[in-house]
């Protein structure tokens, strides 16, 4: 196990800036997953702490050791990637194997290795089968099974379980994270999907565009978010965001309705700010704000809806999710009003929070 450190790490395609100065924190042990939408450069972050994209600029430290020119062979890590990466000719047993086979380790040391992964991840019966034979689910256990083998400092995974159907994902999100706690070897974890950020992530780091936007834990990031991308990105579904203008203890939203405005330390009367209100953060109130239900999607332990707020020429749809049953239809109207203290306020030109 190790420690990684990245500091100001930049990377460039020619003219290009796709890392754009990112320094982020590892420490020994942690579970650190990268998340942000496609193409704000998390991969490639991932793919220059595996040696597999040079570095514009910047230094990569793993275990104290600076690694900006160290093959990857040589930097004690091990890799798990999004096609499973599988070599087809080769067993279960022997694509586990390989990397210590090329290593020259000898074949008890192996053994005893490839049957402690099997038995973690309930493979023993799997490894004289080849990859064609095996589920998808399979396949990457036999792929996280082959980083098991290599006994690495630190785990690398890029978006392993996105090809994988929705249920199969949950299982494999709650095996990845038992994995974790059972050898509690560093991991840094790529994903789109901010679900599997906040459900295995002892840390989070929000990329946007080739820059951290915020770091902290899963929690941390839902509850106080450090901007409209984080606040935005982070929650499913996501935050609700209304424009307007701060007048006295109110919020006066550019579609004509008032809210309440959480209580601040920072002067905002006049501003022009925006309202952060999360969908599970509304209830119906009978002195709230009249809403037109869109849509009405029950789920059984909750039902989600698609509201329009606003004058006529300015209405606003959002989404409020409540755990009461809702008998309301298309086009009915409802009040509306947000859970005391659960708005959040952000400043309409940076996006900064307003605390």
């Amino acid at each position: 196990m190790a420690s990684v450190s990245i500091r100001d790490v930049r990377k460039a395609f020619g003219a290009v800036q796709i890392i754009k100065g990112v320094n982020i924190d590892i420490e020994d042990g942690e579970f650190v997953i990268l998340v942000g939408p496609s193409g704000c450069g998390k991969s490639t972050l991932l793919r220059m702490v595996a040696g597999l994209e040079n570095i514009t600029g910047g230094e990569i430290a793993i275990g104290g050791r600076v690694v900006n020119n160290v093959p990857p062979k040589e930097r004690d890590i091990a890799m798990v990637f999004q096609n499973y990466a599988l070599y087809p000719h080769m067993t279960v047993k022997d694509n586990m194997a390989f990397s210590m086979k090329l290593r020259n380790a000898p074949q008890g040391e192996i053994d005893e290795r490839v049957s402690r992964a099997a038995k973690i991840l309930g493979l023993g019966h799997l490894l004289d089968r080849y990859p064609r034979q095996l589920s998808g689910g399979q396949r990457q256990r036999v792929a996280m099974g082959r980083a098991i083998v290599r006994d690495p400092q630190v785990f690398l995974f890029d978006e392993p379980l996105s090809n994988l159907d929705a249920k199969l994902r949950v299982q494999m999100r709650s095996e990845i994270k038992e994995l974790h706690q059972r050898l509690k070897t560093t991991t840094v974890y790529v994903t789109h999907d901010q679900i599997e950020a906040m459900t295995m992530a002892d840390k989070i780091v929000v990329m946007h565009d080739g820059i951290v936007e915020q770091i902290g834990a899963p929690l941390d990031l839902y509850d106080n978010p450090a901007n409209t991308f984080v606040a935005g990105f982070i929650g499913s579904p996501a935050m609700n965001f209304f424009k307007g203008r701060a007048s006295g203890s109110s919020f006066v939203a550019d579609g004509g309705f008032t809210l309440p405005l959480p209580k601040l330390k920072t002067a905002v009367e006049g501003r022009a700010v925006t309202l952060g209100l999360r969908p599970e953060h509304i209830r119906i109130a009978a002195d709230g704000v009249p809403a037109q239900v869109v849509v009405v999607e029950p789920t059984g332990s909750e039902t989600q809806v698609a509201l329009k707020l606003g004058a006529e020429g300015h209405e606003q749809e959002i989404i409020a999710v409540f755990r009461e049953r809702l008998a309301a239809r298309p086009d009915e109207t409802i009040t509306i009003a947000p859970l005391a203290g659960a708005a959040l306020l952000f400043d309409s030109d940076s996006g900064a929070r307003i605390h």
